[in-house]
């Protein structure tokens, strides 16, 4: 019998790392690697070091990130930059010294400017204006990125990086101030239908359109990207344009989408958006044509995805902060 393949998941408490373990879980040939914050301080550089020398690591997952919604970005510029920085920077060097051959580097779709042409391609990279409020968060991404490509380039690693749209699902952030779009509604209108609340104001005209992607899609992307052969992934990229788009390619209105949250949560008030608040960018998609040409595309519904979500909301929701 062959040896299993060591596998680390760098932040496998998190929404993505989680989803990711539980994938890689399915697979016999493949034994999980995985440390705690308390366990492993990914931002000491030294501790990530010796952790890479001490074991015989195959294969990485770096979904470890700090996270934050717009006001945690606003508020701690600082500590995003930084502390992605040095936790990519400390992963990536330390796998390359280790001789560890693949890795596979999560990004983010906000590495793309405040004003790319829609959808967005990969080659939208560094042509344009960041969003101001997440620019350092970005800044360090699009820094994981080109990492990768310079290991690869100088050393002839084999360090791959994925950009998803926006994710949603099991372990998200249920924050009343600090969620995203999906868990900020999904709470609100649960809260609504406890309460017996007569209507719910979602932010905005509810015109502006967005793509999501359940993350156990993401997951499954992740793993598809990774253990494809290296000329199969060189076949869709460049060398210095190497990350790939991971989404649906499919978008919906702010509208359409707190009206099927209310539908999956058995709300019955009415649903009402209020225009004098901002809408921001009228449009997020990504272009998801690289990743279909690897063999790859997304398989749970919005509605499913909601569904699947709200019944984990159900039964965790107890342990919410806030």
């Amino acid at each position: 019998m062959s040896a299993k393949k060591r596998v680390f998941v760098a932040g496998h408490r998190g929404m993505v790392g989680s989803a990711i373990v539980r994938q890689l879980e399915k697979d016999p040939s493949v034994e999980l690697l995985l440390r705690t914050r308390a366990g492993l301080d990914l931002v000491n550089q030294q501790a990530v070091a010796e952790f890479f020398a001490q074991e015989s690591i195959d294969q990485v997952y770096l979904a470890a990130a700090k996270v934050g919604g717009i006001v945690a970005n606003n508020t701690y510029p600082a500590d995003f930059i930084y502390e992605n920085l040095m936790i990519e920077s400390n992963i990536i060097h330390s796998a390359h010294a280790a001789g560890v051959e693949k890795l596979l580097f999560l990004g983010s779709s906000c590495i793309y400017p405040k004003l790319a042409r829609q959808p967005m391609a990969e080659s939208a990279l560094l042509t344009g204006v960041l969003e101001p409020t997440n620019e350092p968060y970005a800044i360090a991404k699009i820094a994981g990125i080109k990492l990768c490509e310079s290991y690869n380039r100088q050393y002839g690693r084999d360090y791959r990086s994925v950009m998803p749209t926006n994710l949603y699902g099991e372990n998200d952030n249920f924050h009343p101030q600090n969620s995203h779009v999906i868990p900020a509604l999904m709470r609100r209108f649960h809260e609504a239908k406890r309460a017996g609340d007569a209507e719910v104001a979602v932010w905005g005209s509810g015109k502006p359109m967005r793509e999501f992607l359940h993350v156990d899609d993401m997951a499954a992307a992740s793993v598809h990207v990774m253990n494809l052969p290296l000329e199969v992934y060189q076949s869709c990229t460049e060398p210095m344009l190497s990350h790939i788009n991971v989404g649906t390619g499919e978008d919906s209105t702010i509208r359409e989408l707190a009206e099927t949250m209310a539908k999956v949560v058995g709300y019955t008030g009415r649903v009402v958006f209020d225009a004098s608040k901002p809408d921001g960018t009228p449009r997020k998609l990504m272009d998801v044509s690289r990743l279909a040409d690897l063999g790859w595309s997304y398989s749970i519904k919005l509605e499913q995805g909601l569904a699947a979500t709200y019944e984990w909301f159900l039964a965790n929701q107890d342990s919410f902060r806030g």
